[in-house]
Formats: C-alpha cells, structure tokens, sequence
C-alpha cells in the first residue's frame, strides 16, 4: 500500500524540524510513502530538498494567513490525491487545515516539536490541535507541558512518535576540525551544537563558566560552540564571548557559527556537552550518540528521556557549572567508562532515534488514520508508565 503524503515547512533554514523532515523525505519512499513536499518559504537547506527524489513545490506566504497560498494548497492536495497532510508548525497546519475545509477523506497529522513560542503560534496550536486527526509529541516530556499551557487533552488524539536520525547523513567527508582550528590530533577537542537563542533556553554561558577549570586540568583540551546567532540572541552570544576573553580562556573557545558539516564536526569531538533548560527533543543530542561521541548533558526531563534516563550520558544539575566541570573532568579521565557510555547510547539511539524507527511509526499511524481504525483495532498500544494521562505510543 503506497501512501500520498504532503509535507510542508515554512523555513528551509538549517534547523532541528527541517532536518529532521529532509530525513524523512529522503528514506520514505522504501517505507511506502509517496511525499509530495511543499515549502512556503525558502533557506539553506531549500537545494537539499530539491535534489531528493520526491515531488517539491515551492510556493511563498507572503501573509501571517495568506488566502492565496490556502488555495495552491488545495489545489495541490486535489492534484496530487494526497490522502495524508502532514505539518510541523502551527502557521503550517492552520493554511492546511482551511485548504482541506469540505474536501473528504484527508487526514490531518501535526507534529509538536517543543515548546510553541509566541501568543499567535500558541493559540493556532490550541485551535488546531482538537481539530487533526492525529497530533505527535516528540517526547514523553512534551506532554505535561502540552496540558498545562496550552490545556490540551492529551489522552485524545496525541501520539508518541521519537524523532529520527538518518545514520547514513553522519558519515564524515575526512575533514579534521582540529586541523582546521590549527591544532594537532591529540588536541582534546569538546563542543556543544545549539544556536544562540534569544530567550537563553540553549545555555551556553554554564558551559562557558565550567571550562576555566577544565583547562586547568587539560591544557591541550578546546571548545567549540557550532551553531548560528538567531535574532534577538545577540546578546546571549557577545555575554559568552566576553566571558571567555576576561576569564583568559578566549584562545581556546571557538565560536564556529552555523556549519554544513556536523558529521565531520561529530566526529572530531572527544566529548559533546549539550546544557539546555527547555527542550523537545534535540537532534544534536541523538546525533551525536549515534556518531558514538561521549555525551555530557543537563537534567531537564527531555535529555534524561533521550539518554535512557541517564544511563547512556554523565548528567550535570542544570546551570551548576562546578558540577559540569568536575563531571566534564570524571569522563576525561576514565576511557573505559567514555567507551561503556558510547555503547550504551549508540545501541539505545539506533532502537530509539533512527530514521528507520521513526518511519515505521508514522506509517503505522499513516495506515491506521487512511483506514479509520486508529481507536478500536489495538494498533496503538498505551504505553504510559510515569504520566498521569494516558500517552499512546506505537508499536
């Protein structure tokens, strides 16, 4: 059974969603999945997308609620006899939703990525939501959050479907960041990948505060920040800069900015550190334990979930910097517990986080939702163990 899928993005730019969706693009027609991809909006990724071999159509919004697009939307749908529309924003979900209106036998699928910010974006999710035929929280962590600011029902219609990875988009091209940062390879090179975000959820000042010490202890150890300065993250980013320059540490911190080669930077690092205070669930963090990195990350519920609570990563107190030191230091010096960790994550990752995984569960939930029997045939199981409500996850 070949299914007709629409997916849509209102960015192409080079960030978690869209990755993850240029994966699932990429791997789903083996799955039987037919994807027509539309994308409202352009960005880096945009020659990514072209070259996959699935229908690409590039239209533009040029209004926060563009009539115009609403109708090449349903014109699209009809067309192309899409059966399944798919979306991961709200702003995307809602021109889908009017396209769809009196059109019969399409199902609406929309993914919750993390936390919704701004009051507009909020209240389309808590519009939208009730109305699809089936939302997907990416996390078990998620849903509290869902219920709680935005009062979702999430005992109906919410679906656990992990993120995944496509292993083979990790192979590296050869380039030695090292080398290129002008240090020789028995450099200690650790690194966090995150964008410098306005609202400081990607915490790189903790990070920054905890590598004095580091380097004390390590003098051939070096930092690397990889990601890009989202507007309004200015500030977070010069704090951290001048952080580093005041405190000596400047000639050993690196700030690289938004990179095309991740999985040369994977897998050049020594430790990967990740310190967050809010999260879906993060690709960096997924890739990076399938690029078999050591992995150092804060205890927001999100990060335990994606690490097997904890046991495939040293987990630091969010924001303590003196802890995150001293167990940056802990896994630096014994190999043997980097090398058990490594193994522990990579096998949990490959079950958990990878492309193949993630794809069978949306064509379960695609099948289940074309055939109208998602409720009553047992194909969905309940798998809620810690939550009070119920969180169904499939098999």
């Amino acid at each position: 059974m070949v299914m007709k899928v629409l997916y849509t993005l209102d960015s192409l730019n080079r960030g978690g969603a869209e990755t993850r969706v240029l994966d699932v693009c990429r791997n789903a027609k083996k799955f039987g999945i037919d994807i027509t991809f539309v994308a409202s909006g352009s960005g880096d990724l945009k020659s990514d997308f072209e070259n996959l071999q699935i229908k690409f159509i590039s239209l533009q919004r040029d209004l926060p609620i563009d009539i115009n697009l609403v109708w090449q939307f349903r014109k699209i749908i009809k067309e192309h006899k899409i059966e399944v529309v798919h979306s991961y924003q709200p702003v995307e979900a809602l021109h889908l939703y009017l396209a769809t209106l009196g059109l019969k036998n399409i199902k609406h699928v929309l993914t919750h990525e993390g936390f919704i910010k701004g009051k507009k974006n909020r209240l389309a999710a808590k519009f939208l939501a009730p109305k699809m035929d089936a939302n997907i929280s990416v996390s078990r962590s998620l849903f509290p959050w869902l219920r709680k600011e935005l009062g979702l029902d999430t005992s109906k219609n919410f679906y656990l479907i992990y993120n995944g990875v496509d292993e083979k988009r990790l192979d590296p091209s050869g380039n030695s960041i090292k080398e290129e940062l002008g240090f020789d390879e028995n450099s200690l090179l650790l690194g966090m990948i995150a964008n410098f975000r306005p609202d400081k959820t990607k915490d790189q000042m903790t990070v920054c505060k905890a590598l004095p010490k580091v380097f004390e202890a390590y003098k051939n150890a070096i930092f690397i920040f990889v990601g890009k300065v989202s507007e309004g993250g200015e500030e977070n980013f010069d704090e951290c800069v001048k952080f580093c320059d005041e405190n000596g540490i400047g000639e050993k911190v690196f700030f690289l900015g938004g990179r095309d080669d991740v999985p040369d930077i994977l897998a050049s690092l020594d430790l990967f550190v990740f310190s967050s205070l809010a999260e879906g669930l993060p690709i960096s963090v997924t890739e990076a334990m399938l690029a078999k990195v050591p992995l150092i990350v804060s205890d927001i519920p999100p990060l335990l979930e994606v690490t097997n609570d904890g046991k495939c990563a040293e987990i630091f107190q969010t924001k303590n910097y003196e802890e995150l030191s001293n167990k940056t230091l802990k896994l630096l010096k014994n190999e043997d517990l980097r090398e058990k960790s490594v193994d522990l994550a990579y096998k949990f990752a490959v079950q958990n986080f990878s492309i193949e995984s993630h794809i069978k569960s949306l064509k379960t939930l695609y099948e289940g939702l074309i055939k109208d029997f998602s409720h009553n045939t047992g194909f969905l199981e309940n798998s809620n163990k810690k939550d009070e409500d119920s969180i169904l996850k499939l098999k």
